[in-house]
């Protein structure tokens, strides 16, 4: 009682600061009971959890309470118990996302018979492992009359794993068993892994195999590859030949070259044309990661691009890309060209597939005009790429018109859908992650009834409204994003505190959309956002940058604490990205991959040959802020054209990216 009396107190006190937004929904005083329940189920705290449980009898949230007391003894419960949660609780987030741990524990349990029952109930049906033990079901009860495309689907979702399963692999077992799944296919797996360094699941990929009888051979091989190799040298027939390509593979990560002397100079020989093939294509992709001329001389040297995955054939564009002015399109579509028709469809090789055939034929040509098809298959306002080939077809940048606003009767249906206001008031109570995941749901896989079936155009862009009124952006931005011929670019691109940021962005001369689109990207407006790394507010800044900045900028009397408080954050962000964009002569694609990245790594990615800044943003060697960089630009293009209502280029915001010229002023080291 005397806990639950503090997290009470405890709740009215942080509530009473202004930490969250309770403007849809009167405080309740079963809340702090509502805390606790979750501090319980993650200590899992079953004891707890039931005896808190009657506790919450009729509160918005008590789904997730019932569903967390069941899950948290989920492998006891009965069936009936189970079923008579999935009953009570119909239609909700809570009910799918029990039905799916359900599902898993029957999956482990081999539980095949209950799972077929269940699994069509199962809507959320993202889960890839759930997948895999449906279609071994499949598998095992029809056997040659299975749908055709199984081990293909089955194959795809294992890929798409990054951490070793038991659904998955299991599939994947039984698939390779019955000669459905081939070696060849478990060892490509074998190879991913390694190369994204992930020890488990290379090694849960060879017990398909065979048994690993030597597991600390595994670990050193992918731990020390060059000892591997060079131990494996005096007798190089009598060494596996894949554990002589995952070694190849691995040593590459940190030394291409070295790699590539081993491969040409001991083991091309004793390896497969496919193996060969493969081993040179990852040599010439880390290369060309680290952005070196010699990436596409080890890609020479591949025979049959059908021999690569879709990675292996995108850094190989890139790297015809990266030649600048002698840019080798014939390289960039070959490419593209040997991609599955997945990778192909996406926006980034659909625009680029169609600049290698409008530079390499004539206007008015067949393939010519078929690029200009393609540009305007991609075109429009949302998204990198999209912009980009708005521009290449002779097209400015505009806010496009916006829908009739949601009557007040969509208004009202927006509020008064029970997975929205759960989302809502779990967000607006602490609860971010649970109110994330019950919105998202809501607005894709129930109607405005809440459901089964997809929200209407119109109920979408309620919803999104809704958020946005509530000051929930990243939600009001995330269901907005969905829209079709419903799209408001002002609620997938708000501008919450803006007499803050454009009252910042004047002062010290910087573009306002710049720093909204960076904000936009950095925290979806989340005011107490933090990464994992310690990056923190509505900007992530990070402890270090934030005491750096602070101090050049003239913040006296700046103290850790203060990073979260909204102007603070804003003057500090603001401050850091006017000197990394400063510091690289005015390059908003180089200082944004800077402000995520670290300058010092910018400085490095910079050299080479003067290119223009899509190639140079394609090509930076980590995904997550050559993603960033790409919708950081873009943000900033869409921002731009909502705060000037007028036309707008990507292009001019990417400019070119080069070596610093010799009049470009002092390199500022010294930024963190």
């Amino acid at each position: 009682m005397q806990r639950q009396l503090l997290n009470f107190c405890l709740f009215f006190l942080i509530s009473s600061l202004g930490c969250w937004n309770l403007a849809a929904s009167a405080i309740e005083p079963q809340d702090p009971v509502v805390l606790d329940m979750l501090a319980s189920f993650k200590k899992g705290d079953r004891k707890r959890l039931s005896q808190q449980l009657p506790l919450v009898k009729g509160h918005l949230l008590e789904p997730w309470a019932a569903y967390w007391e069941l899950r948290a003894r989920l492998d006891e419960a009965s069936e009936s118990e189970i079923h008579g949660f999935f009953n009570r609780f119909a239609n909700t987030y809570q009910e799918d996302r029990l039905r799916a741990d359900w599902l898993l524990l029957l999956g482990s349990r081999r539980d095949w018979t209950s799972f077929k029952t269940e699994y069509p109930s199962y809507r959320m049906r993202d889960d890839r492992e759930l997948q895999c033990y449906s279609a071994l079901i499949e598998f095992i009860n029809d056997g040659a009359k299975a749908t055709p495309s199984l081990p293909a689907e089955v194959y795809r979702n294992w890929l798409l794993l990054r951490e070793a399963d038991e659904g998955c692999t299991l599939a994947v077992d039984r698939l390779n068993d019955a000669r459905k799944i081939s070696d060849q296919q478990i060892w490509r797996k074998a190879r991913v892994a390694t190369d994204n360094n992930r020890p488990r699941v290379v090694r849960a990929a060879l017990e398909i195999l065979s048994p690993l009888k030597e597991p600390k051979a595994l670990q050193e091989l992918l731990a020390q590859p060059q000892k591997y190799l060079m131990k494996n040298q005096a007798h190089p027939q009598r060494a596996a030949q894949e554990w002589v390509v995952l070694a190849l593979i691995r040593m590459a990560a940190s030394d291409p070259d070295g790699a590539a002397r081993h491969l040409a100079g001991y083991w091309q020989p004793y390896l497969s044309i496919e193996q060969r093939n493969w081993a040179w294509a990852a040599i010439g992709k880390q290369s060309a990661m680290q952005l070196d001329s010699n990436a596409l001389k080890y890609y020479e040297k591949v025979g049959r691009l059908a021999d690569l995955n879709d990675d292996l054939l995108a850094w190989r564009a890139r790297a015809g890309l990266r030649l600048g002015q002698e840019s080798k399109w014939e390289i960039v579509q070959a490419s593209i060209q040997a991609m599955s028709a997945e990778a192909r469809a996406e926006s980034t090789w659909k625009y680029w597939h169609a600049k290698a055939l409008m530079s390499m034929h004539k206007p008015g040509t067949r393939l010519h005009q078929e690029g200009l098809n393609a540009l305007s298959e991609i075109a429009g306002i949302r998204g990198f790429y999209e912009q980009l080939a708005m521009e290449e077809i002779g097209q400015r940048i505009i806010a496009p018109a916006r829908p009739e606003p949601p009557t007040a009767a969509e208004k009202e249906a927006a509020r008064s859908n029970p997975g929205l206001r759960r989302a809502l008031y779990a967000i607006q109570i602490g609860l971010r992650s649970e109110g994330v995941r019950e919105w998202n749901y809501s607005t894709n896989l129930v109607n405005g009834l809440g459901q089964p079936g997809r929200m209407s155009e119109r109920e979408t862009l309620a919803a999104a409204a809704l958020a946005c009124e509530e000051q929930v952006y990243d939600r009001c931005i995330n269901t907005m994003e969905r829209a079709k011929d419903q799209f408001d670019l002002s609620l997938a691109f708000p501008m919450p505190h803006k007499d803050e940021v454009l009252k910042k962005a004047s002062e010290i001369g910087i573009d306002p959309a710049y720093v909204y689109g960076l904000i936009r990207q950095e925290s979806r407006f989340v005011t107490d956002a933090r990464s994992v790394v310690g990056a923190a507010g509505l900007m992530q800044v990070m402890p270090a940058t934030a005491k750096w900045t602070a101090k050049k900028i003239g913040l006296t009397n700046y103290s850790p604490d203060q990073i979260h408080q909204r102007d603070v954050n804003i003057a500090i962000g603001t401050g850091f990205l006017k000197i990394v964009l400063d510091n690289f002569e005015g390059s908003m694609p180089m200082a944004a991959a800077a402000y995520n990245a670290g300058p010092s790594r910018v400085r490095k990615w910079r050299m080479g040959p003067v290119i223009e800044g899509a190639i140079w943003a394609e090509n930076v060697p980590f995904n997550e802020t050559r993603d960033y960089v790409k919708k950081v630009l873009s943000n900033a293009t869409a921002y731009a054209a909502l705060i000037t209502s007028e036309p707008q280029s990507l292009k001019s915001r990417l400019g070119s990216v080069g070596p610093r010229t010799a009049d470009a002023g002092a390199d500022n080291g010294d930024i963190p």
